[in-house]
């Protein structure tokens, strides 16, 4: 890379994992932030199984965030309070750019590290960790969305991450930006998760289909109301196009007994449409349908 940025990347798993194995095979210097217990035993290499091309890079690994020049945080928004214990001196970090599912980590975090390091960004993309260090990207896309604030520090990482095969752009307006992600990514997470089915399981039944679309045009209500500028057709559109095996973080969670995002993901929607007097029958339903597969799945 060519100003050779200091990244630490604060979220060892799929997400975290996949841009930490990129950066570090351009020969930045790249820190995998775990936990104490695990730090014997992790990886000194991050290897990666991906469309883009398979990838062995080293990095170095750290219990707690070094200085740095860049800090990615990719943990699930149901860990980010706990995570940040290994952030010891926001100070040591140039900028923060979050990759949360979700909206309201932003507020938290320009409370708790400053508003002037954060840099707000998106990431749509399939990719999970199977074991230790080892990612596997399992869709031919990842797409990177970032504020245009960030454009003086990141436009040399970004350039560098499209050469792999990521789609980056910065953009201008922050409502816009982190509920363009939102109005898809809800939807999309609540009627996987609350059917247990893949997107072209859920395109090819009628109700699903309905169901799913019903459910993007709402959360468009509630994102234009919130002040981003979207399009519920061009939404809609997009959900076509998607792979039809594919299956949301929040189904997956489920499945296996974790705790799923549906806070995160769903509740600026909820809070959105009440504060706004919005009506989302069809949000609800496939959140309350999401709570009872949850429940289900405790006993």
């Amino acid at each position: 890379m060519p100003d050779q940025l200091r990244h630490a990347i604060l979220g060892a798993g799929g997400v975290g994992g996949l841009i930490g194995a990129c950066l570090a095979r351009t020969g930045a210097p790249v820190t995998m932030v775990v936990r104490a217990a695990a730090l014997a035993e992790y990886p000194r290499q991050l290897k990666l199984e991906s469309p883009f091309g398979n990838i062995t890079a080293a990095v170095a690994v750290s219990p707690e965030v070094p200085a740095c020049d860049v800090l990615w945080l990719t943990v699930k928004a149901t860990q980010l309070q706990d995570s940040l214990a290994a952030l010891k001196n926001p100070n040591s970090v140039k900028a923060i750019v979050p990759l949360l599912n979700g909206i309201d980590h932003l507020a938290f975090l320009r409370e708790r590290c400053g508003s002037e390091r954060i840099i707000p960004a998106t990431i749509a993309v399939e990719s999970e960790r199977v074991a230790p260090a080892h990612i596997v990207h399992r869709s031919s896309f990842a797409r990177l969305n970032v504020l245009s604030a960030g454009r003086t520090v990141l436009s040399s990482t970004l350039d560098e991450l499209q050469k792999f095969g990521f789609e980056c752009r910065f953009m201008d307006h922050e409502p816009t930006l982190m509920w363009s992600k939102l109005v898809f990514l809800g939807p999309f997470a609540l009627t996987t998760t609350a059917s247990d089915k893949g997107t072209g399981e859920i395109l090819s039944d009628p109700h699903g289909r309905e169901l799913g679309i019903a459910c993007i045009r709402e959360a468009c209500a509630v994102a234009i109301a919130e002040g981003a500028k979207l399009n519920a057709d061009a939404v809609i559109a997009g959900l076509a196009k998607m792979p039809g095996n594919m299956r949301s973080s929040m189904q997956k969670d489920v499945e296996q007994g974790r705790v799923p995002e549906l806070d995160a993901i769903a509740g600026p929607i909820l809070r959105g449409a009440e504060r706004h007097r919005i009506d989302i029958p069809a949000t609800r339903s496939l959140v309350a349908s999401v709570q009872t597969r949850v429940q289900a799945r405790k006993q």
